[in-house]
């Protein structure tokens, strides 16, 4: 959790669990705001949406996918990337992290597996 050649990082649980507190508390304001003015959410992730393009795809509605917005399962994805992003930062003094990385074929390596020699 959060190592660099086995050494644990100073704080890691610390942030974690700040990571924790902030997620929580804005899926329970997001999920209290669409039961209170589900309207008003709505138009307001459909804005959010505007900025990734996903709502040019005519498929791909609202309704399919707004009401997953601050649920559970929306934590959850959100608590592991953010906590991953810990592990995959840099601290001065350690070595780098062995970040995740996707190839063009689609398969997911570690960094230090394209290092050559040392």
């Amino acid at each position: 959790m959060g190592s660099f050649s086995g050494q644990p990082v100073p704080g890691v649980f610390l942030q974690k669990i700040l990571i924790l507190l902030q997620v929580s508390l804005s899926v329970v304001v997001g999920k209290t705001l669409m039961i209170l003015f589900p309207n008003a959410m709505k138009r307001y992730i459909l804005k959010m949406g505007e900025k990734s393009r996903m709502n040019q795809n005519p498929k791909f509605s609202y309704e399919n996918w707004g009401p997953t917005f601050f649920s559970f399962k929306y934590l959850l994805f959100v608590l592991k990337v953010k906590w991953k992003r810990l592990e995959d930062e840099a601290y001065e003094g350690h070595p780098a992290p062995n970040t995740p990385v996707v190839t063009l074929s689609g398969e997911v390596r570690q960094l230090l597996d394209f290092m050559k020699g040392q």
